[in-house]
């Protein structure tokens, strides 16, 4: 079983990112691998801050390391709250009043006009290689109201229509199957088994 290292403080991250890499990784926040770093996110995408966040830690480690950034992309918000998620309103703000604010900013706004994504950009930099760098996204609705209990984030008021409901109500192994992390982590996966790492 190989060690990674994840670029996140997130418990909720690591979980899903375990169970989406399986048994072949031992996925490690950056504090159990003894790194207490704050990343400033410089880029104007989802995969330059991933690779970003990569590089930066693994010049700390020395191992291999992942990352990603990601985050919700509102069609009619003109691609809000996008590279911007976390710190959206503050990073501090609970996600029920960014998600509240997102719901009322589409107050009267039509179903074919909610349109959104959710972007992950996943980055595994590993010593003495290129850095690979992958995206995954996820397609669905904002919500009229936040529901479900499952997930973080603005899991609540992403609708999937397909599925007649929230992210939130889905239940993790089913997320993980079809969310923009889950593709995008199954991809770089893939990348680095092909790499040899």
């Amino acid at each position: 079983m190989k060690k990674v290292v994840f670029a996140t403080k997130n418990k909720g991250k690591i979980k899903e990112i375990q169970a989406v890499l399986g048994d072949s990784y031992n996925v490690v926040a950056m504090e159990e691998a003894g790194i207490d770093a704050e990343i400033e996110e410089t880029g104007s995408t989802f995969e330059e801050n991933a690779a970003i966040k990569a590089e930066a830690i693994m010049k700390l480690c020395g191992e291999i390391v992942l990352a990603d950034d990601s985050g919700l992309e509102i069609d009619y918000l003109n691609g809000e709250p996008g590279i911007y998620s976390a710190r959206y309103m503050g990073h501090d703000t609970p996600y029920d009043i960014k998600n509240q604010n997102l719901i009322d900013r589409l107050d009267g706004v039509e179903d074919d006009k909610r349109t959104a994504r959710f972007v992950c950009a996943a980055a595994a930099a590993v010593p003495g290689k290129k850095t690979i760098v992958v995206r995954g996204t996820m397609e669905g609705i904002i919500a009229r109201k936040a529901e479900g209990k499952n997930g973080f984030g603005y899991d609540p008021i992403f609708y999937l229509p397909e599925y007649k409901m929230t992210s939130a109500q889905l239940s993790p192994e089913e997320k993980n199957r079809i969310s923009h992390r889950g593709k995008a982590l199954r991809e770089l996966k893939k990348r680095l088994e092909e790499s040899g790492d």
